[in-house]
């Protein structure tokens, strides 16, 4: 348990330490990037006497009476809402600062603007934690969403170069703060054999293009009969892309669905190649933990994922929904297992730039600025004219 006490920043200025944050995230009920990066926070501050943080769940439990609605869709929505802002209100009022993780349009909508009104209202800084890279569509079509984002969160933060960039085009300022990865749950391995066996996690969506990656496969499969696939997710385009694996005759693949962040590391570390073919992406956590492993890499070139990985220094990117160069890709690296541990090594050399000690200073900067710029405008208001 922290205990409160008071420090002084340079101006001398009164903050209070730890300063107590509430992150608005989801539980790993969802699994996905933010629940992962939530818990690797809490984790982080655990131990740290500059901050106390706790998790504020934009997925909480339904009480027993409205249980039954989880399972009737627009009715866990309306459920869920009903729980939620109630909870907002309760475990915003303590904060001294709101960290909101917030994701595009629906998630937008339904977590992020609920977490941004209450913490308004209550008089507490927001740290908008943006994190999608849908963000160009959604930031282009809600004038709702440029308007929060510019006018009542106190600041923006993107994990991503690409992100940043894209703010600026909308005239939205934001901070980049790395994704964080715990090195110690994704040993590094090097493979001076890469075997063909290809694993993909990111989830069945749209955005992520799937398909590609199990077309890519068969051109695999083709040259490399003995490849195995295993796609790590869950989503909306589960029984499309089961049929599709059925249509291209592919053999060993295995459809392992949702996995536990804490079962994930097995994943990596018996995988030979890393694949992800998504149409739309930010700074994916995927890749991160592939670096970690010792993967090598193959993705195709979007949104914000040049920025981690340079093509042939980091990794082979394809273009976008381009199967066949992905393809070619994973055989040059089957084909050339030197250099495919040359691009694994570099690749593993950056995530040192995203270890929680590394990031830790970012967050701790971010946040006594906002309480600080927040101090001082209560007492400006106190004053008399």
């Amino acid at each position: 348990m922290h205990t409160r006490r008071l420090m002084r920043d340079i101006s001398g200025q009164a903050l209070p330490s730890p300063l107590r944050v509430a992150l608005v995230a989801p539980t790993f009920g969802i699994l996905g990037g933010h629940s992962v990066q939530a818990a690797a926070m809490l984790k982080g501050w655990e131990q740290d006497r500059n901050v106390d943080a706790w998790l504020v769940p934009i997925n909480p439990d339904l009480p027993k009476l409205l249980a039954p609605l989880a399972q009737v869709r627009y009715a866990r929505t309306l459920a869920t809402q009903a729980c939620y802002w109630p909870l907002l209100v309760r475990e915003l009022r303590r904060a001294d600062v709101v960290h909101v993780f917030s994701a595009s349009y629906t998630g937008f909508a339904l977590s992020t603007v609920p977490a941004v009104l209450v913490a308004t209202a209550l008089g507490k800084p927001v740290v908008l934690n943006y994190h999608s890279g849908e963000a160009p569509d959604h930031l282009a079509r809600s004038r709702f969403a440029r308007w929060l984002l510019r006018d009542v969160a106190a600041i923006n933060v993107v994990p991503s170069r690409f992100l940043q960039e894209v703010f600026s085009r909308f005239g939205l300022r934001a901070t980049v703060v790395f994704n964080s990865i715990d090195l110690d749950r994704f040993p590094y391995r090097p493979r001076t054999i890469v075997s063909p066996r290809v694993l993909s996690t990111r989830n069945f969506e749209p955005l992520y293009n799937v398909a590609c990656t199990l077309r890519a496969f068969a051109h695999i499969q083709q040259q490399h009969p003995d490849a195995t696939l295993t796609l790590i997710g869950a989503g909306s385009q589960d029984t499309a892309l089961r049929a599709l694996a059925a249509t291209l005759r592919l053999r060993g693949v295995t459809f392992a669905g949702r996995v536990a962040p804490a079962d994930m590391p097995a994943f990596y570390a018996d995988a030979g190649v890393y694949v992800q073919t998504p149409s739309i992406d930010n700074m994916p956590l995927s890749v991160l933990e592939a670096f970690a492993s010792g993967l090598p890499v193959v993705s195709t070139r979007v949104g914000g994922v040049p920025s981690i990985l340079t093509d042939g220094v980091h990794g082979l990117l394809a273009d976008d929904d381009d199967d066949r160069g992905v393809a070619a890709h994973v055989v040059e690296l089957l084909a050339n297992p030197g250099r495919a541990q040359t691009l694994a090594e570099a690749a593993h050399a950056t995530c040192r730039a995203y270890e929680w000690r590394a990031v830790r200073d970012g967050w701790l900067t971010v946040y006594r600025q906002v309480f600080e710029a927040t101090s001082r405008r209560r007492i400006a208001r106190m004053e008399p004219a």
